[in-house]
Formats: structure tokens, sequence, C-alpha cells
């Protein structure tokens, strides 16, 4: 659970009266079945970050795609792997 402690604090960091109201985090499930994360990093200091995409294919259910795009970190997964996502997106977020 402590990435999802680091991701609240991430976020508490980057609200400051507008931010969180544009943009913030979404986390969703889709129908493969399997999670959806979007993080806007519009004005923050990860909106220019340059990463090399995730794309990892175990199984059916065991995969992880994850990209930065237009000012937002996008990551996709099956079921088992919200916090291999949430992970990925610390990573690159912690790391120069």
């Amino acid at each position: 659970m402590e990435i999802l402690r680091w991701l609240q604090e991430w976020f508490t960091s980057h609200c400051n009266g507008d931010w969180e109201h544009e943009s913030g985090i979404r986390i969703t499930t889709i129908d493969n079945p399997g999670w959806h994360v979007s993080i806007n990093l519009r004005e923050t200091e990860l909106a220019s970050r340059q990463v090399d995409v995730v794309q990892i294919e175990r199984t059916d259910d065991d995969w992880v795609h994850c990209k930065i795009e237009d000012g937002c970190f996008s990551g996709a997964g099956g079921p088992g792997n919200l916090e291999e996502i949430l992970r990925t997106f610390y990573h690159w977020a912690t790391n120069d």
C-alpha cells in the first residue's frame, strides 16, 4: 500500500486550487477485464517528461501498457496489474 500513500502525496503536492479541478487522477476498470489509470501531468514537473513506452504481455490476464502522451500518463493492465501500473508511474515520476 506504500504506492497508494506516495500517489496521495504526489496528488496533494500538485493541488493548487486549479490543477485538481482541471486535471487529476482517474483509476477505472476496463472490460478486458483490467484497469486503466490516467494522470494529467499538465502544469506539473512531469509535463514534458519523455519516457519509453512500456508494453509487457505475459498472459491474457497479466499485461501492462504504459506511456506518456500529450501531457498525460496512460496506463492499462490486467485485473491483477493495478499496482504494477502505479509503480511504473512512480518510477517515471521519481527518476530523472
